[in-house]
């Protein structure tokens, strides 16, 4: 099976083709249609994995491309929501400096080691879900502002930073761990 055509590859493609148009939604202030295109790359996001199960059509190339997709989508995100002053300066780069940190480097330790594997821990996962209810708090509380929107993007919005120091600071400290009990490869003779 060729894995750019399978379904759930297909799906995360979709999520990446979003991420332009939710920018623009958000920097010309449509938040009502952006945060139905944001939940419309929720659905991609949760589909994605769930037919890579039930269809067996689970590949190396998902593998890799779907958390590229989720971290280049909140990153951005973050980004652009921080250029209409909804997000703070402080949270925007611990969320981007971190998702970057982590890009660049897996980048160099597959290069330099060829290690690949950098499974997420429950820091990580608790971090994404954190970055996921403050862009969606965010989002709607631009169109639909009940207190319980207000409360839930300022709680989610802590959270966040709380989330983003301990998972990066989990992933760096695992890391060290692994590379520290990786064994020397023996001089080869000759």
């Amino acid at each position: 099976m060729n894995p750019f055509r399978s379904t759930p590859n297909l799906l995360t493609f979709l999520r990446l083709c979003l991420v332009p148009f939710l920018v623009l939604l958000i920097l010309n202030d449509h938040y009502e249609l952006a945060f139905g295109v944001f939940i419309v790359a929720g659905i991609t996001d949760a589909l994605d994995g769930l037919l890579a199960r039930m269809l067996n059509q689970a590949t190396m190339l998902g593998h890799y491309l779907d958390p590229v997709a989720d971290k280049l989508l909140l990153s951005t995100l973050f980004l652009a929501l921080h250029h209409q002053e909804l997000i703070s300066r402080l949270v925007t780069v611990l969320v981007f400096g971190r998702d970057f940190g982590i890009l660049l480097v897996s980048a160099i330790l597959y290069a330099t080691i060829g290690m690949r594997s950098f499974p997420p821990s429950i820091f990580g996962k608790t971090n994404t879900l954190m970055q996921i209810v403050a862009v969606t708090s965010v989002l709607l509380g631009e169109f639909y502002d009940p207190l319980w929107v207000k409360f839930t993007r300022h709680w989610s919005l802590d959270a966040t930073v709380v989330f983003t120091v301990l998972s990066g600071f989990h992933y760096a400290w695992t890391v060290a761990r692994r590379v520290g009990q990786m064994s020397p490869s023996a001089p080869s003779e000759g």
